[in-house]
């Protein structure tokens, strides 16, 4: 699967290649494709930047807050910050390919072969990575409410080391269709497989890797928690059933608009849906528009996993104020370079009762 602005002239290609002419409708068809191949290509080249642009700039903010937050507080790290932490990471990474998608769906690609593999391994790595954290972070909040008394120990183990078997490892496995088939051709980036059949069973496994599964994991598991809160009284149980419904409803809201139009992209590919090329120049548009929005989920995640805590609230502040304190006592002793010992001792006392 690549970014949207691949998928519209990859399903063109591909449709061009298999598609065999009426008689007399032949020319006609041809025409229709070019046209709405460059409709599809003049919105890409207004709506994909504008929304990159603001997804990048939210992303690296919060993610990398996250991040020196959670680098700040190495020995309070919970279980859950852990999953923030590699959460934070795949996302940052992710944001950081964003502007040259903007360059691309601009202009073309004119970053080179092994950088065009480099950006495609990374949001693959971001795709399947980000999605199974949230699973494994499903399964911790099932264990650690559903199963508090003896919880702990299976808790560890999956922060500590079964993420990175069940996370990390199937996400740069999945990446070698990536290494193989990501390539330039005519200033555009994107996987050209041998045959659309290769595509169609990538799209399935993207499907069923990216949604179907941690998504029957993260429905499960929080519909029992939210079974098991609405059972209980009181206001912390009550905030934390509300966070739980956002969390569900974020994810799906982020991610299932795009997923019907890949799903409706794959059984015209199949032949089951056969509608005409205006039908799939509106299927193509609504791809790019929903996944484009699904990217968004690298900003709501610091957001919901994180800045919703009061604890992560008050250990940003911290953070914040030693890297600010630490740059100010860094300033001051260039300052304080020629002085005697003497002022430089009054100046240091100063500092520290100001």
């Amino acid at each position: 699967m690549e970014p949207s602005m691949d998928v519209s002239s990859e399903v063109f290609i591909l449709l061009s290649e298999n598609s065999t002419d009426e008689p007399g409708s032949g020319d006609d068809r041809d025409y229709q494709e070019v046209c709405l191949e460059k409709n599809n290509a003049d919105f890409n080249r207004i709506f994909l930047p504008t929304i990159f642009s603001i997804i990048f700039l939210m992303g690296i903010v919060g993610n990398g807050l996250v991040i020196i937050v959670m680098g700040y507080q190495k020995k309070l790290r919970s279980m859950t910050d852990k999953y923030r932490l590699h959460l934070s990471v795949a996302d940052l990474l992710f944001v950081i390919t964003l502007p040259f998608w903007s360059v691309d769906a601009v202009i073309s690609w004119y970053f080179g072969n092994a950088l065009c593999k480099v950006v495609h391994i990374i949001y693959t790595v971001n795709l399947y990575s980000s999605v199974l954290i949230l699973a494994f972070i499903s399964l911790d909040r099932y264990l650690a409410i559903v199963h508090a008394t003896n919880s702990q120990r299976p808790r560890k183990l999956l922060a500590e080391r079964i993420i990175y078997v069940g996370v990390w490892l199937p996400a740069v496995l999945l990446t070698v269709p990536d290494m193989i088939f990501a390539t330039t051709r005519d200033g555009v980036c994107q996987r050209f497989y041998p045959h659309d059949d290769w595509l169609i069973s990538f799209r399935f496994q993207h499907i069923l890797v990216g949604l179907v599964l941690p998504g029957l994991i993260i429905l499960t598991c929080y519909c029992i928690i939210i079974s098991k809160l609405s059972q209980s009284k009181g206001h912390q149980k009550r905030k934390a059933l509300k966070t739980t419904v956002i969390l569900i409803l974020a994810f799906f809201a982020c991610w299932l608009p795009y997923y019907i139009g890949i799903s409706i992209e794959t059984f015209i590919l199949l032949g089951i849906i056969k509608n005409g090329c205006n039908f799939e120049a509106v299927v193509n548009k609504w791809i790019s528009i929903t996944e484009a929005l699904a990217f968004f989920h690298c900003c709501l995640n610091p957001i919901l996993y994180a800045f919703l805590g009061a604890k992560f609230k008050t250990s940003a502040q911290n953070a914040l104020t030693s890297v600010s304190r630490g740059s100010s006592l860094k300033i001051l002793s260039k300052g304080k370079r020629g002085h005697s010992s003497v002022s430089t001792e009054s100046e240091s006392s100063s500092f520290h009762s100001s």
